[in-house]
């Protein structure tokens, strides 16, 4: 995968609106509107000259008003950034030229044949991974000492990455973090404004919509390899917060209301 730049319009809203985490890096630099991001089970609001940096394999999800402007980079993995997240809120007005600078200089190599295009946004992101360092370096970034609440969050964010393919529920995860399900309900609550459940089956709707896309897949093979029982269980779940059936769904029909499963 090579580094890449798009307009934050141009991102799907369900692929960033659930719950799920990627591959890739993630930065979204938003220079006009306002937008709310969960990431590690916390969630923040976003404004104007807004840098979100969320690294490969955490759990997030992005919800950007309509009258927002801004751009988003994908980097790979091993591309040399932070390892932790941050929201930088950037006041200074040459930060915030620097990174657009780097931003828009990525979109013009992705537009022009030249070659050792890929070197050059490989480049790029790494300056864009140098001005993150710095921004951070100056105390841009929010957040203080991680308390005991969200350290769980934290926690049940890395366990549900990597087991929201299986059957388990609340009271699994919660037992394997070594608290009450009540107890991990009502973190959840608190620092997302979900619930631990809702969490749990936003991760899977997220990656049901991902796979729905590839026609070769059945949907019998998906709902088995999400830890659906039976494919008319995942047919309900899927309908139950799209409106729409699984084969609607992967023939692009949009679902009547926003995708999500908040609460």
């Amino acid at each position: 995968m090579t580094a890449r730049v798009s307009s934050l319009g141009r991102l799907p809203e369900w692929d960033y609106r659930l719950l799920h985490d990627r591959r890739d890096h993630t930065l979204i630099w938003l220079t006009r509107g306002q937008g709310r991001a969960i990431v590690d089970g916390l969630r923040s609001g976003l404004g104007a000259h807004n840098a979100l940096f969320i690294p490969a394999g955490r759990l997030f999800s992005l919800d950007i008003g309509a009258q927002a402007l801004g751009l988003a980079l994908h980097a790979p993995a091993d591309t040399p950034f932070p390892d932790r997240p941050l929201h930088l809120r950037i006041r200074d007005g040459f930060a915030q030229a620097e990174l657009t600078a780097h931003l828009d200089a990525m979109q013009r190599e992705q537009t022009q044949a030249r070659a050792m295009v890929d070197d050059a946004l490989e480049a790029h992101a790494r300056l864009v991974a140098v001005w993150l360092y710095r921004q951070h370096a100056a105390a841009a970034a929010d957040g203080g000492r991680e308390t005991a609440a969200l350290h769980l969050m934290r926690l049940f964010c890395d366990a549900l990455g990597a087991g929201f393919r299986s059957d388990r529920g609340v009271a699994a995860y919660a037992a394997a973090l070594g608290v009450s399900a009540t107890h991990l309900t009502r973190s959840a609550r608190a620092s997302c404004g979900m619930t631990a459940a809702a969490m749990i089956a936003e991760r899977k709707l997220h990656e049901a919509r991902r796979q729905l896309a590839a026609p070769e897949l059945s949907v019998k093979r998906i709902a088995e390899g999400l830890g659906f029982h039976s494919a008319p269980y995942f047919t309900r779940f899927i309908r139950s917060h799209t409106g729409l059936s699984p084969t609607e769904l992967r023939r692009g029909n949009r679902p009547p209301v926003r995708p999500g499963v908040r609460g």
